[in-house]
């Protein structure tokens, strides 16, 4: 309670109560209305307990005014989950080299009985929704997240909270949020988090840094043949560049149950003719005709005419299907209508554990900052990680401002031989702790970086990215033009294609696929990656993080090298 809250409530009991003493008939009448009062009150409010709290309007948000009270707001009740630690256990044992569990990945099913709610928290949650006159429906395939509509009006009452309306600056975007709710006492091991309510959202970012024209005397038909590294390629890089490198092989066979996923977000389409053009100039040991399959949710789509074709999707697209001959590729375009209030993150994730059959592989250039979500929300997406790794996904993500532990974090390099790029994002998770399968790998970072920094970053948070690959000077086709981009954008469906062709080779030997790569990549993964260890990524007023010898939050373990990684996987 504020101070001037407490200051209105004695200044009204001293409105309400006379200096002088009341007379017998006043003190008759008084206890007459007390009784009264008494006899006809209501019954006590409930406990409440606050659940989310934001101690400050985030950076680039205003506070406007009080939301109107007849405004609807879908909000989104995330129940706590049955088995979040077995969830993860049974993750952890399908995905580490040596586990007697290795590859046996989970089915639908299984996996869905760890996530599922107890009938008591359904039971618990529906009711206090009924004492307020609302009614949910189920998000989630399990049911752990509800959703229930109700006014602005309603909302205060049932979370005492004020919903205020907020401008982000930079885009003009409004949304209804507020700094603090609560829940009631009884709900809690019952209702985990409701949404969005301390979630501040700016526009999901995931477009490369730059769109360039080649220079002019440089020649876009580069064929390269051999092991040799030719000196253009510190330049420009293209999929030849890529497998005289990384000793990406320039055909393979694939099963055709194996297939590698490319999410596309904000508008982002994929165009099939400058994917054409590009595997013609480009990637010739690739079929030109070669295209990719679509798949759409929350009203995405993706049209062909040129002027709609995005920079973000032509990349993840030409460098999937450039760098991974024969393995299937789809472009999942989630449109404008989310409904899971992270742009479309989780809806993404709940379309794919609808599935019977998940790509191997899932690879992401987008990202949001961390600290504009909910930790109570961010571990629910974060599990939904760990789902879709158990059921056998390699899920990767471009390297930004955040470290789910259980997906594969990709930065960036630059260069022949390769350095670290300086863009490239990496550093310590404020809302995730620091998984074991890395702690040997980060201890021995934090030992050589010292004191350096000191209170500037979480030492005991998850450390990211995990791997790097080739991110900047990178060569595309954007509406018919060939042009340069940069990015950790680039960096993760170049580790994707890499991944997607082992695992085809793994499929195909009656082997099962990788999974969840992590565990693999911090114990007998390790020693098959090319350790980047020159460059740093300067940020907040600082040099930033170096790249050393080891794991760093900068390249992370290394860049690829193909033959080591097919010896380490049992190839």
């Amino acid at each position: 309670m504020s101070l001037a809250s407490c200051l209105q409530i004695l200044q009204g009991h001293l409105s309400e109560h006379s200096l002088h003493a009341p007379s017998r008939t006043m003190r008759s009448s008084f206890f007459l209305i007390t009784l009264l009062a008494v006899v006809s009150a209501s019954p006590a409010p409930t406990a409440m307990v606050v659940r989310g709290k934001r101690d400050s309007v985030p950076s680039g948000f205003v506070k406007k005014a009080a939301a109107p009270a007849n405004q609807v707001l879908e909000l989104r009740l995330g129940l706590v989950q049955s088995d979040p630690k077995g969830l993860e256990d049974a993750l952890m044992a399908v995905s580490t080299p040596g586990s007697a569990r290795r590859g046996q990945f989970l089915t639908k099913e299984e996996t869905e009985a760890f996530v599922a709610p107890t009938q008591e928290s359904l039971d618990a949650v529906n009711a206090f929704l009924t004492s307020q006159g609302l009614t949910a429906t189920k998000f989630s395939p399990t049911g752990d997240i509800l959703t229930v509509n109700m006014t602005v009006e309603q909302a205060n009452k049932a979370f005492a909270t004020q919903f205020t309306t907020f401008t982000h600056e930079a885009s003009g975007q409004q949304s209804v949020r507020t700094l603090e709710y609560s829940i009631p006492a009884n709900l809690q091991g019952h209702l985990d988090f409701v949404h969005p309510t301390v979630t501040f959202s700016r526009p999901l970012s995931g477009k490369p840094l730059m769109s360039i024209p080649l220079p002019p005397n440089v020649n876009p038909a580069r064929n390269l043949t051999g092991d040799a590294v030719p000196a253009s390629c510190s330049s420009v890089i293209t999929p030849a560049c890529l497998q005289a490198l990384y000793g990406i092989p320039a055909s393979s066979t694939n099963p055709a149950s194996n297939k590698l996923g490319v999410s596309g977000f904000i508008d982002q389409f994929a165009n099939q003719q400058d994917l054409r053009t590009f595997l013609t100039n480009l990637a010739t040991n690739v079929p030109a005709a070669t295209g990719f399959t679509l798949q759409t949710l929350d009203g995405g789509s993706n049209p062909q005419s040129q002027s709609e074709a995005g920079i973000e999707a032509n990349l993840d697209t030409q460098y999937t299907i450039g760098n991974a001959p024969s393995v299937p590729v789809t472009f999942i375009s989630v449109g404008d209508n989310t409904r899971d209030g992270v742009f479309g993150f989780l809806d993404i994730i709940n379309f794919l554990l609808g599935e019977s059959a998940p790509p191997q592989v899932l690879t992401t250039s987008y990202g949001s900052n961390e600290n504009e979500i909910s930790s109570s929300l961010a571990n629910n997406l974060c599990n939904a990680y760990a789902q879709l790794g158990a059921r056998g996904t390699s899920i990767l993500f471009s390297s930004g401002d955040g470290g789910c532990p259980f997906m594969t974090s990709v930065g960036a390099t630059t260069g022949v031989p390769e350095t670290s790029a300086s863009f490239s994002s990496g550093g310590f998770s404020n809302t995730f702790a620091q998984p074991s399968y890395q702690a040997s790998a980060v201890s021995a970072f934090l030992s050589k970086f010292g004191n350096t920094n000191s209170g500037k970053f979480n030492r005991a948070g998850r450390g990211f990215p995990d791997v790097s690959a080739q991110g900047d000077n990178v060569e595309i086709v954007f509406q018919q033009e060939f042009g340069l981009v940069a990015g950790t954008s680039c960096s993760s469906p170049i580790f994707a294609s890499v991944v997607s062709l082992l695992n085809g080779e793994l499929i195909a030997a009656g082997k099962p696929a990788l999974g969840f790569l992590n565990p693999f990549l911090y114990s007998t993964g390790a020693s098959a990656l090319t350790d980047i260890t020159t460059g740093d990524n300067p940020g907040c007023g600082t040099n930033g993080f170096p790249a050393v010898a080891g794991w760093d939050p900068v390249t992370g373990l290394g860049t690829p090298n193909f033959a080591a990684l097919r010896t380490a996987v049992g190839l």
